[in-house]
């Protein structure tokens, strides 16, 4: 993994006419170290004849991807990028969950699925995805990775104070640019299976025909550790998960200043929920067991039957023009997303006293449109829209004990569980511009600056905010940056808002929350960023960076699993603060290369000041006047990597890795008791143990033929067979334990063509 800041420098319009006969001179270089290329009407190879009307298109192709790369720069962000050859030297490879891989980036923390499943910076999620530089809208949060390692040619992962084109969800940007047919003709057809009853077949396909090259991968995965594991055994209970993916990759290239492409991707994921055996029966809060009015008085907690499917579909069509001093990409999108969550009918009600059947669903429409404009050699203006409507509903179905008393402490129940239907529908409108200059003042010296304006209009809440953006990027010498930045953000909530209807509607049920306590509506965050780094080179191929951050913020939004169900709800602390500072290194010289990172972080709110009725009296009176750390919050964060890629011959290579996590530990209640009530622990007030997790791994690859390679895989995750654990089931949102996967041995066989 690379992590430097990234600057992107000026480039005049002599510059983009030089860009086709560089790209024609490095495919001609590739083709001499032994690299195959597919072109229109035939193949470069080794072994053939370079011809220049065969690399013409592909030419064009890579002058329009360095064209977009000038609308939306990454100047005075910081910037940690992967490409595929650092993606098969970690876990797994391509089989990786794509969580995985940003698992190795700085500042990120590990979580439970069922929790968010990745932290950067000390946020719970806020993290927008793009491919292509194109906006992937937001679905339901679930399990499931919608998105597939296997399309990813290269990822950027981008933090700091980030320029004004990145709006709403600013803790990071990942950016993926996918593989193409122009770059990488052929197939490859894989199995990669092992451990946890994992099978997980695969292909993709790429090529080129005249002008239009295009790019689809598919796969399926079955495995028996879909979500982790409750408890610290090795193998988890009623856990198994089916889950379909499929990508596709089309652009038409109109002449050698425009294209138009299209994307598309779906999935399909069923996962069972995993049971922790030996659980008591549950009881209310006057002390009567809810088995008093079902037809058992006995359910054993092994035996729990829930589940949860998620489907995600998206599609963009995107034109890009490239036309001297300007260049701009418009692209409409559109996106839908599902979770449904099917209870144990009876089993829930025996443990919780409550049985839901949730159905939630997002559907998203928009249009994204950036330009840049090179005005001479000193400024660079950029400019852009994004508009985006959703409509999310909610159709529950939930069964509840009627009890004795509003009060939620003493009641009990006093009669047979009734059916309690509830269909929510609510609609949300972002709309966000910005405007920017790119100025040179000194040739070290780089001043970014600019403005966007945010607009959300929800069922709910109705906010807007003006946000000034600004870096500073300073070159003393080639081998150091320092850059730093402010940057003001405004983060609206998710859609799927739990209005005060739904509250109202199970008074006097075994589901009421406390009584007068409030339901405020969520609303947007509002956030100063403060960022500041450095980055090295202190030799050839080593390279060493620090970035440190500090953030206020009011309304700091958080989400959290409250109930039996496993579908995350958003709330708000009046006050938030997150500050911390990150430290990276890597080195690469001919087959070696290793990374390193080590982050550490601290995350604090104050106040739950919406969707108060989540949250018991107790705590609710503590957090008003106290500090709390995030559920979320860990101190320190590494990841470490090496691997050596062997050529040993012309036809035959062979790749050997190690890489190693480190966590010390998330939060849980602890750490000393509220002063008001002695008997309550300190929301968040503790941590559950530090962890590590080391895996190994290698690869051989065999030329069998011209355009022919088959490759053999062994990974082993957690050589060590650590038992760890990621949520201990306290904690502020956290409602089940959750332990990381123990030792298992994966291997993969694939046959390129």
């Amino acid at each position: 993994m690379r992590a430097k800041p990234f600057i992107e420098r000026q480039r005049n319009r002599q510059i983009l006419k030089r860009v086709a006969s560089i790209l024609a001179i490095g495919m001609a270089g590739h083709a001499a170290h032994g690299q195959t290329t597919n072109a229109p009407g035939g193949t470069v190879d080794s072994g053939g004849t370079t011809n220049v009307t065969k690399l013409e298109n592909v030419t064009v192709v890579g002058k329009l991807d360095q064209a977009r790369n000038q609308i939306l720069p990454d100047l005075g962000a910081t910037v940690y990028a992967v490409s595929k050859d650092q993606i098969a030297s970690q876990p797994q490879g391509e089989n990786a969950p794509f969580n995985q891989v940003l698992l190795r980036a700085p500042g990120m923390a590990q979580d439970s699925a069922a929790n968010g499943d990745l932290h950067l910076r000390g946020e719970h999620a806020n993290i927008q995805y793009r491919i292509n530089d194109v906006l992937l809208p937001e679905g339901i949060s679930g399990f499931g990775q919608e998105l597939d390692t296997r399309f990813v040619d290269s990822l950027r992962l981008i933090t700091g104070s980030l320029p004004a084109q990145y709006g709403f969800r600013t803790a990071g940007v990942v950016d993926l640019q996918t593989k193409s047919g122009a770059f990488e003709p052929g197939g490859e057809g894989s199995v990669y299976g092992g451990s946890y009853d994992t099978i997980n077949p695969s292909l993709e396909y790429g090529g080129s025909k005249g002008n239009l090259n295009y790019f689809i991968d598919g796969s399926y995965d079955h495995n028996g550790i879909g979500i982790e594991n409750p408890t610290s055994s090795s193998t988890p209970l009623h856990d198994t998960t089916d889950q379909y993916k499929a990508f596709t990759y089309a652009s038409y290239v109109v002449d050698d200043t425009s294209r138009i492409s299209v994307m598309g991707s779906a999935s399909y994921s069923s996962f069972q929920i995993p049971n922790t055996p030996g659980l008591a029966a549950g009881t209310a809060g006057g002390g009567a067991n809810w088995n008093s009015f079902l037809s058992t008085t006995n359910f054993n907690s092994a035996d729990l039957n829930e589940n949860q499917n998620e489907q995600n579909c998206y599609g963009v069509v995107a034109y890009q023009k490239s036309a001297g001093d300007l260049n701009l990409q418009v692209a409409a999108y559109g996106r839908s997303s599902s979770v449904h969550f099917t209870p144990d009918p009876v089993g829930d009600l025996f443990f919780n006293g409550v049985a839901s059947d949730v159905d939630r669903s997002i559907y998203s429409g928009g249009l994204q449109a950036d330009a840049s404009y090179a005005l001479g050699d000193k400024h660079t203006l950029r400019g852009g829209i994004m508009l985006l409507e959703e409509v999310a509903s909610t159709h529950a179905t939930t069964t509840v004990f009627p009890v004795d008393s509003l009060d939620p402490s003493v009641a009990n129940p006093n009669g047979l569980p009734e059916i309690l239907p509830d269909n929510v529908v609510a609609h949300a409108m972002f709309v966000g511009l910005y405007l920017q200059d790119e100025w040179k003042i000194l040739p070290k010296v780089t001043l970014n600056y600019g403005a966007r304006f945010d607009l959300y209009y929800a069922s709910f809440d109705k906010e807007n905010q003006p946000s000034p953006r600004v870096n500073l990027i300073y070159q003393p010498t080639d081998a150091t940056t320092l850059h730093a930045g402010y940057a003001r953000y405004f983060t609206p909530p998710p859609l799927e808002n739990v209005p005060s209807e739904t509250v109202n509607l199970f008074r006097l049920t075994s589901n009421e929350s406390a009584p007068g306590v409030a339901d405020d509506a969520v609303k947007a965050e509002r956030a100063n960023d403060f960022d500041a780094g450095i980055s090295q080179k202190l030799a050839p191929g080593l390279q060493v960076g620090m970035d440190g951050y500090y953030k206020n913020a009011v309304n700091q939004l958080d989400d959290g699993l409250f109930g039996q169900t496993l579908i995350l709800s958003a709330f708000n602390y009046a006050e938030g603060r997150i500050y911390g500072v990150e430290f990276t290194g890597t080195y690469a010289k001919a087959g070696f290369s290793t990374y390193a990172n080590v982050a550490y972080s601290v995350a604090q709110g104050q106040d739950w000041n919406s969707a108060q009725f989540l949250f018991n009296p107790g705590d609710l009176a503590y957090v008003r006047n106290h500090w709390i750390y995030l559920d979320h919050d860990q101190r320190v964060t590494g990841s470490f990597g090496a691997s050596y890629l062997f050529h040993e011959t012309q036809a035959c290579s062979a790749r050997v890795y190690v890489d190693a996590l480190y966590g010390s530990g998330l939060r849980q209640d602890g750490g000393g008791f509220e002063p008001d009530n002695p008997a309550a622990p300190i929301p968040n007030g503790a941590t559950v143990p530090a962890y590590y997790l080391v895996s190994l791994g290698a690869e051989q690859d065999w030329k069998v033929a011209r355009r022919q390679i088959l490759k053999a895989r062994l990974d082993v995750v957690n050589v060590t067979d650590n038992i760890y654990q990621l949520r201990s089931g306290s904690g502020v949102g956290v409602n089940a334990a959750q332990y990381g996967m123990r030792l298992g041995f994966f291997g993969t066989l694939s046959y390129a063509f």
